[in-house]
């Protein structure tokens, strides 16, 4: 299955708004992981202020807002004949 994963911290509105565009978004066909930035320091050097931050494997997909047809793009192309991550 695909994996995507949401950088995030607590009492981050904008995280919040993405995961809940996200989980309807990528059910049965991504499993969505949120990492909490805050807790490791070399995220926290990496993401800053950027966060959310939506990644699947070293690809960022978006950041702030979720760009719903990137991810539509990418999860149709990485579900593709051959293509398992």
């Amino acid at each position: 299955m695909i994996a995507l994963t949401l950088y995030s911290r607590p009492d981050c509105h904008l995280c919040d708004v993405m995961a809940g565009q996200l989980e309807p978004l990528v059910r049965g066909r991504a499993e969505l992981r949120v990492v909490d930035i805050s807790s490791d320091l070399e995220l926290k050097r990496r993401y800053g202020l950027r966060i959310p931050v939506l990644a699947a494997a070293d690809e960022e997909l978006c950041q702030f807002h979720l760009d719903r047809e990137r991810v539509e793009r990418y999860l149709a192309t990485a579900s593709g004949p051959g293509r398992e991550r």
